[in-house]
């Protein structure tokens, strides 16, 4: 699996545990940087940069942006094997109900 793949899926696993929410995909050529997907939920948003493993290479800006966007409400990098956490805690974030 790709990361392309990955973040497919990943679009309908945040789909399927918030049924309410848009999940956008971000264009990468418009800010360097900027997290893969945006999250909108009610009146709450969240931002996740999608990596294929942990030892993925980060490119330039993206911890910046990841860091600033945590701050300002929620963003993480997210990738297989820390998904249940990032999940749960953007659930949290978005004071989803589970």
């Amino acid at each position: 699996m790709n990361e392309s793949q990955y973040q497919a899926i990943l679009t309908l696993r945040i789909r399927n545990i918030i049924p309410e929410c848009f999940v956008l995909k971000t264009d990468p050529r418009d800010i360097q940087g900027i997290p893969d997907l945006l999250i909108l939920y009610k009146n709450k948003w969240a931002a996740l940069e999608v990596k294929i493993s942990p030892k993925a290479p980060v490119q330039p800006n993206q911890i910046y942006y990841v860091e600033k966007f945590d701050e300002l409400s929620f963003a993480a990098f997210i990738n297989p094997e820390n998904e249940m956490e990032v999940l749960d805690a953007l659930q949290r974030a978005l004071g989803v109900s589970r």
